[in-house]
């Protein structure tokens, strides 16, 4: 491998880059013999959050690649606590190739990075989520058959909500997300996401109607209305977003042949009704077995693999 790359950020892969991951993801879909590209390697799985997605389809994704994964929980490390984190990453770069990190923060990740030698995905901080993003892609190319469409977000500007953001920006798609006034996504980065969009045509909406939003949608998204590490704004947050349900509804305003999307884990009866992440509109387990194809092919295009 020459070149250390790190995904910490959709944007630290450029829109050609992306389409390229895209691709490359649907490809081994197709073809789960994919061997040994990997082999000998060991990758440490740094969790600070629990998962049942991340883990078991990183796990998954590494072994299949022909690597050894080696998960760390959170009172393994104790990153920052225990042992400081530029300590930890120089301790795991004499033993691995490669750290995936579910963290609270982004800060975390950004110096596991600046002090490890090899490359660190984040799969999952506070600020973004891009390996989610990055599966969300593949699912909605496999459904449209393309990646420049309509996208709205209804609910918490949240990790999720960011990386999609960008991600729609890069892609030239319409990102429109209806949320309460003050849950906003990052405001760097919604400023990062129009000056993209403005490279590439594409068009970022920030309204307080969901119904607005879904109105011309070619994809309706939700997310959990409360997050990890929010727990005591639940009920405030409960009360808040209220109207802002993915329910039958809402999507009686939606077009026809908008699908509904969701990272899970869902809160049923919160932000999405049973009928409709049950529904035939629903592309929630596409999403979710995505991840496992989507992290091979981050994985194939950080280490410059080929099939």
């Amino acid at each position: 491998m020459t070149g250390k790359r790190d995904f910490l950020s959709v944007t630290d892969f450029t829109p050609d880059e992306v389409r390229e991951v895209i691709d490359l993801s649907i490809q081994v879909k197709k073809d789960r013999s994919v061997h040994n590209l990997l082999e000998g390697k060991s990758f440490a799985l740094i969790f600070e959050k629990p998962s049942l997605r991340t883990r078991t389809t990183f796990e998954i994704a590494i072994h299949e690649l022909g690597g050894y994964p080696i998960y760390l929980a959170p009172g393994d490390i104790k990153l920052g606590k225990r042992e400081s984190v530029p300590d930890v990453a120089h301790n795991l770069e004499r033993w691995t190739y490669g750290i995936v990190a579910r963290v609270f923060k982004q800060s975390t990740v950004e110096t596991l990075a600046a002090n490890y030698r090899y490359p660190v995905i984040n799969a999952l901080s506070d600020i973004e989520h891009p390996c989610q993003a990055i599966g969300d892609y593949v699912t909605i190319k496999e459904h449209a058959g393309d990646t420049k469409v309509k996208l709205s977000f209804i609910g918490d500007g949240n990790n999720v909500a960011n990386s999609l953001m960008l991600l729609t920006a890069m892609l030239g798609g319409e990102f429109t997300i209806a949320c309460p006034e003050g849950y906003e996504p990052n405001a760097a980065l919604i400023v990062r996401a129009m000056d993209i969009a403005r490279e590439t045509g594409a068009r970022i909406r920030i309204v307080r109607d969901p119904i607005e939003a879904v109105k011309d949608a070619d994809f309706i998204y939700t997310d959990v209305w409360t997050s990890m590490g929010q727990e005591e704004e639940a009920e405030i947050r409960r009360r808040v977003f209220a109207p802002y349900q993915v329910n039958e509804e809402l999507m009686s305003h939606a077009p026809k042949h908008a699908k509904v999307m969701h990272c899970l884990p869902a809160r049923r009866g919160e932000e999405i009704t049973d009928g409709v992440i049950d529904g035939p509109q629903s592309i929630v387990f596409d999403q979710a077995e995505n991840r496992l194809h989507s992290e091979k092919g981050i994985l194939m295009f950080l280490y410059g693999l080929k099939i």
